[in-house]
């Protein structure tokens, strides 16, 4: 485990992470680390030799201010990958089950906070996990409330990434108060509505999850997204338009297939209408750049060589590879199969 503690202070994966979200919705990146007096050229370079909790302190104030959003913290939980902490060969060659991975993921927290530490119980129906307040002062802080959704939130979806399902929580503990306007949003994201408690932030899943082994290839699609997540953050002043931004997202978000456009229209805090309209108003349908989307990964996947037509097909949200096979005939003029093998 020595790569835990050599990795506790840095912080720039996360940071990177977060800075490439911060583009999908319209904030500038060198503008948000020179208001938090991050050095944005170190930053982009990998060699940024330290970043204090202040400085990570006003990151996440002007992110949140420059959005307009005041659960920054639970959208961006949603479009976070493990894999965008640089520690995915590690927790592969350390887990061979999902128990074991969340294990060592929750050793990880160092990477995003001090301020929250996360610890696991068992019991013959459930495993639960507890996010524990370690800076009883900042408890009732704004930075606080939003790093604990993040990674409440995070957590949620990881778990998908690990087994190639969609979990939902048996319950969900939280001691912050939830305002009516925002009940729906959090029920939508966390999957079940979280219950007020005085006594602590927890989820709860059904046990059957903990000895399910992962899937180590998955992992490996999420290492590509990420790398293609991050490298947005150089391209983004060429390809600001809103259009951009939506392909982008899906192509980081598409481990678990394309996400509808209610979702995405939320993370972006707009609603589905206006979300269309905006995208009508560059000459394209939501629906094309989805498409857009799958056919770019498609090809992706297949070409890579390593992966199955059915790893591929699963990957991008088809049911049936019956189905993903005509699609990609129409986009390729080509069965998937015959492309694999063309490629390789």
């Amino acid at each position: 485990m020595l790569y835990i503690d050599k990795m506790k202070t840095d912080y720039q994966p996360f940071i990177s992470a977060l800075l490439a979200y911060a583009v999908q919705r319209d904030v500038h990146p060198e503008k948000l680390c020179r208001l938090a007096g991050i050095a944005f050229d170190k930053l982009k370079a990998g060699n940024l030799k330290s970043i204090q909790q202040t400085q990570m302190d006003h990151l996440w104030l002007n992110v949140i201010n420059l959005t307009g959003d005041p659960l920054f913290g639970l959208h961006f939980g949603e479009s976070l990958q493990l894999s965008a902490l640089g520690v995915v060969g590690e927790i592969i060659k350390s887990s061979t089950n999902v128990g074991e991975a969340l294990t060592i993921a929750s050793t990880l927290v160092p990477l995003i906070t001090p301020m929250i530490g996360i610890s696991i119980t068992h019991n013959n129906d459930a495993f639960i996990v507890h996010f524990d307040c370690l800076d009883k002062q900042q408890e009732k802080q704004a930075i606080y409330k939003q790093t604990l959704d993040l990674l409440m939130v995070f957590v949620i979806h990881e778990l998908d990434g690990l087994i190639l399902e969609k979990i939902r929580p048996m319950k969900i503990k939280y001691k912050n108060n939830i305002s009516d306007i925002n009940v729906k949003e959090y029920t939508r994201i966390m999957r079940n509505q979280p219950q007020r408690s005085k006594l602590e932030n927890s989820i709860t899943f059904p046990a059957l999850y903990w000895n399910e082994p992962i899937l180590s290839s998955n992992y490996e699609l999420q290492k590509i997204l990420v790398k293609q997540h991050q490298e947005l953050l150089i391209q983004s002043s060429s390809k600001n338009t809103f259009q951009a931004k939506i392909f982008n997202y899906l192509l980081a978000n598409s481990y678990l297939g394309l996400v509808s456009i209610e979702q995405i229209a939320a993370n972006f805090n707009v609603s589905a209408r206006t979300l269309q309209r905006r995208l009508k108003l560059e000459g394209v349908s939501f629906q094309q750049v989805a498409d857009e989307a799958r056919k770019t990964l498609s090809i992706q996947y297949l070409s890579a060589g390593e992966y199955s037509v059915k790893q591929v097909s699963h990957m991008l949200g088809y049911n049936e590879i019956s189905a993903f096979t005509r699609t990609f005939k129409r986009w390729t003029g080509m069965a998937p199969s015959g492309f694999r093998k063309q490629d390789g």
